[in-house]
């Protein structure tokens, strides 16, 4: 072989190992914007989903709604309020739907919120099992209505707050925390 048809063979190769550190370098560098949370699709794909699906479960309009999550020292109170107070259907759907799932948990029935955010959400097999030791009270509001859970049961408590998290950052921007 002589020496000038090894030359373009060299470049090639040289090509060859630069485009393969720069896609290296582009992988390694979204693999860290992964791992630190600053690039994170598959959630936002997550909370469209859940915002999408969310009529299968709930009969209100989310768009027309905020879930509000207060963790408290024991358990905590999720608010559902229309966005516009005056809205009177969407205040009577919220109601409607909230006093509904009153009456389920209390029962240790979670299946709504399993089939919207999946049967692996966390805090809600343990909230199941331990329903008779919460104390779970509706409270209507003229916005909307409210859910108190009480317990004296720290690991209940812990779950409780643990599924309030799972819903904040399932509903994304239709939730907020207090």
């Amino acid at each position: 072989m002589t020496e000038d048809a090894r030359v373009p063979y060299s470049k090639r190769n040289l090509f060859l190992v630069a485009t393969s550190c720069v896609l290296i370098s582009v992988l390694g560098t979204i693999g860290v914007l992964f791992w630190a949370g600053w690039l994170n699709v598959a959630q936002a794909n997550h909370q469209a989903m859940i915002h999408d699906m969310g009529s299968q479960v709930m009969p209100f309009d989310l768009s027309q709604t905020t879930h509000i999550f207060k963790m408290t020292e024991n358990g905590g109170i999720q608010q559902v309020i229309a966005k516009d107070p005056g809205d009177s259907a969407q205040v009577a759907l919220i109601q409607q739907h909230i006093q509904h799932e009153v009456m389920l948990f209390g029962a240790g029935d979670f299946s709504d919120p399993m089939s919207l955010h999946g049967g692996d959400m966390l805090g809600v097999k343990e909230l199941s099992a331990g329903a008779t030791q919460i104390n779970i009270e509706y409270v209507a509001l003229p916005d909307g209505a409210q859910i108190t859970f009480t317990t004296q049961d720290l690991h209940l408590i812990t779950e409780i707050h643990r599924w309030f998290g799972a819903q904040l950052s399932d509903h994304g921007s239709d939730a907020i925390a207090r």
